[in-house]
């Protein structure tokens, strides 16, 4: 990994810049797009699947998965037999896992649900607490299986009180991953569809006569999958826009660089756009982190991956301080924030952005990724300046309520009347005239 020393050499290279790469294809998915859909532009095309699916409904779901996969579906939705069975094609081991996993991850969201704000009535204002109706699900698959995404989204919204969770994932092979369907029910998802892609969040927004239309859709994907997230946000909500995955580490001469190199690995393994950063005011640690990550990287089974994000995305910074290194994973806003240092919880209260803070050596993004509690559905590519985790908040809306008695007609129309004249808006000044004269 490259070493760079000095604020200064890394403040702009960590400052952030558009993601144009998020949108981008490789000249071969260009190819494809050109012969598929005549165009080489990734929105374009997500643009025509979503007019397919709207115009086609379940027949256009199932010519899209042929075309685009080269899966020819027999039936959309996963039958409650497939689910059930789906327990004994997986080890126990990993059902017990999945279980402690879910179960930790709703003692989480509970908490969080009980420290909200809640429903109040004072003198005539209020405030009401609804979950939504129906929300979908996405979850990656193809050629691999992500149960964990299945209980880090389904879970937070079954907790807020969500009646109908729908679960949508592409078939490998004509089937759905056997761990993602037990996920799926330990998780307490209502419904499950075979279907991915662009044409699955089609399909979520806009209804077909086999999927249900939802109120919000939340889960990872890829490019094709967020540029149709993005274009369906407004007749749905959507949880964000992820892009590729990152950590920043925050270490000092403390930290122990095997750890270190484990986790900036853990993070390369992800994706050859994911980011794995080390912050650290060490040169001697810079340098054995660096040997490490060069002996670790040999034997990885995803080696060709996590060496191209290492070599495209990946960075060793030297700083003169703390203060400096806080400073840059701020201006960073990084979805996983590590704070490897001696007394790492007296820092906390500096950092400002950051998806998830995973405190003191031990607290690795892995635990985070499936067991630890909170949803691993978290803002990436600097989004954590203004956003949040997935959270109960997200499944949930406020209704404000009004409640006008005599005295406050009395106190409040007259001022109502004049500025709403001072507006221009005479009839919103008559609606409040009329009462106080009628009174």
């Amino acid at each position: 990994m490259e070493i760079i020393k000095g604020f200064s050499l890394v403040k702009p290279l960590l400052a952030r810049q558009p993601l144009a790469e998020l949108y981008s294809v490789s000249t071969a998915v260009k190819h494809r797009l050109r012969e598929m859909f005549d165009t080489e532009d990734p929105e374009q095309a997500v643009r025509q699947i979503i007019s397919g699916v709207r115009r086609g409904g379940d027949t256009a779901l199932v010519d899209y998965t042929l075309k685009i996969d080269g899966v020819n579906l027999t039936s959309l939705e996963i039958s409650k037999e497939q689910v059930s069975n789906a327990s004994r094609e997986v080890s126990q081991e990993l059902v017990s896992a999945l279980k402690l996993a879910a179960e930790r991850i709703s003692s989480f969201h509970n908490m969080q649900k009980d420290n909200f704000h809640k429903e109040f009535s004072v003198r005539g204002l209020g405030q009401l607490i609804r979950p939504l109706e129906r929300v979908g699900v996405y979850v990656p698959g193809g050629t691999a299986s992500y149960p964990s995404t299945v209980l880090m989204t389904a879970i937070p919204a079954k907790v807020a009180g969500v009646k109908e969770v729908v679960l949508v994932t592409p078939p490998s092979g004509g089937f759905v991953p056997p761990a993602t369907l037990v996920a799926a029910d330990i998780a307490g998802v209502n419904r499950i569809f075979s279907v991915g892609g662009a044409q699955a969040i089609a399909a979520l927004a806009f209804g077909t006569d086999s999927i249900p239309r939802v109120d919000k859709i939340c889960g990872p994907g890829n490019i094709f999958v967020t540029l149709a997230k993005k274009l369906v946000y407004g007749v749905v909500a959507i949880d964000g826009l992820q892009g590729p995955s990152e950590v920043l580490i925050i270490a000092d001469e403390t930290a122990n660089p095997k750890y270190c190199a484990l986790d900036l690995l853990a993070q390369a393994e992800h994706d050859p756009l994911a980011s794995a950063i080390l912050v650290t005011t060490s040169q001697q640690l810079a340098a054995e982190v660096a040997k490490e990550v060069e002996q670790q990287l040999k034997d990885l089974e995803r080696q060709a991956i996590a060496a191209e994000s290492l070599e495209n995305r990946g960075m060793i910074a030297v700083v003169s301080s703390l203060d400096e290194a806080i400073e840059l994973a701020n201006l960073y806003a990084p979805e996983h924030l590590c704070l490897m240092v001696d007394r790492a919880d007296t820092y906390i209260d500096k950092i400002t952005n950051a998806g998830c803070i995973f405190v003191g050596e031990k607290a690795t993004v892995a635990l985070g990724d499936y067991v630890a509690g909170p949803s691993h559905a978290l803002p990436t590519g600097g989004t954590a300046r203004f956003s949040s985790p997935l959270n109960v908040a997200d499944f949930i809306k406020f209704t404000s309520l009004v409640s006008v008695d005599e005295a406050d007609l009395q106190q409040l129309g007259k001022v109502t009347s004049v500025i709403a004249r001072a507006e221009g808006l005479e009839a919103h000044a008559r609606a409040v005239e009329g009462r106080l004269e009628t009174d």
